[in-house]
């Protein structure tokens, strides 16, 4: 499995996102995960690769996380968690994610 985690420099919250997603493979046993990162630099690289704001975790290239309404943004993202809005997805979200992708 290819993860990548889209981020740009001024949004602190990939930090979080990448260790949820590590507590979230260890929880599940998947160590058959790829990590990288990208680094989003401009509005335009936003547009260009459908970008939803930082982070943007990409499972096999897919964003398990987006909605159809949700606009391609060059900023932070909010995510809906079961405690409320917050910068990364839950490890429980996460979880759910990696054990239903193979």
């Amino acid at each position: 499995m290819r993860t990548t985690i889209q981020f740009f420099d001024g949004c602190p919250h990939w930090n979080l996102a990448d260790e949820r997603l590590r507590q979230a493979m260890t929880d599940v046993g998947r160590d058959d995960v790829e990590i990288s990162y990208q680094r989003i630099d401009s509005a335009e690289d936003a547009e260009r690769l459908d970008f939803h704001g930082s982070p943007t975790l990409l499972i096999n290239g897919r964003d398990p996380f987006a909605s159809r309404e949700l606009p391609v943004n060059f900023g932070c993202r909010i995510y809906e968690t079961e405690e409320g809005p917050q910068g990364a997805p839950s490890v429980a979200q996460l979880r759910h994610v990696l054990r239903s992708t193979s």
